[in-house]
């Protein structure tokens, strides 16, 4: 068996954060997965110094999840760990949290193009129909070039923000 690449030692702040997060079991079920791992795999003077595998079973995750988590608290810089105590909870946020998303949604109404939607809406609908259905509605703003190509879920989302009625 090879020797493990990432140790993972938690200062006395981090297992007392972990102790008392887990004893209180208000957490997301991912957070708490995750702060098993943690004290099941610390390497330090009070830890159990588990394999991943006896942690995968004993937390009932796979083996890659714990050597990811693993990975991810030695990652970060030692320094948050032999600092203040109060850097502690921060260095166990971190590893504990979910990383926000890198992708960008560029919203495809500004203001500009949802005032002309709204003036759209409150207008005569075409010949042939009774009201502006949200299909027609996203047709015309691509006919009229306000924008490439939009759906009758983004039309009724913006719609639904504003207190105008389509009648």
């Amino acid at each position: 068996m090879s020797a493990k690449q990432h140790i993972v030692r938690l200062t006395t702040a981090e297992r007392n954060g972990l102790r008392a997060m887990l004893r209180a079991g208000i957490a997301p079920a991912r957070q708490l997965a995750r702060a098993r791992i943690l004290r099941k795999a610390d390497a330090g003077v009070r830890g159990p110094r588990l394999t991943d595998r006896q942690i995968a079973e004993a937390v009932e995750v796979d083996p890659r999840t714990v050597a990811r988590v693993r990975a991810a608290f030695a990652a970060l810089p030692a320094e948050a760990a032999a600092g203040a105590p109060d850097e502690a909870p921060d260095r166990l946020a971190r590893v504990l949290g979910r990383t926000p998303s890198d992708r960008v949604y560029p919203r495809k109404l500004d203001g500009t193009a949802e005032a002309s939607l709204v003036t759209l809406a409150c207008s005569t609908p075409p010949a042939g129909h009774a009201r502006w259905s949200l299909r027609l509605l996203a047709g015309r703003l691509v006919e009229l070039e306000i924008v490439d190509g939009i759906s009758p879920e983004t039309v009724r989302a913006a719609l639904k923000k504003t207190s105008s009625s389509r009648g």
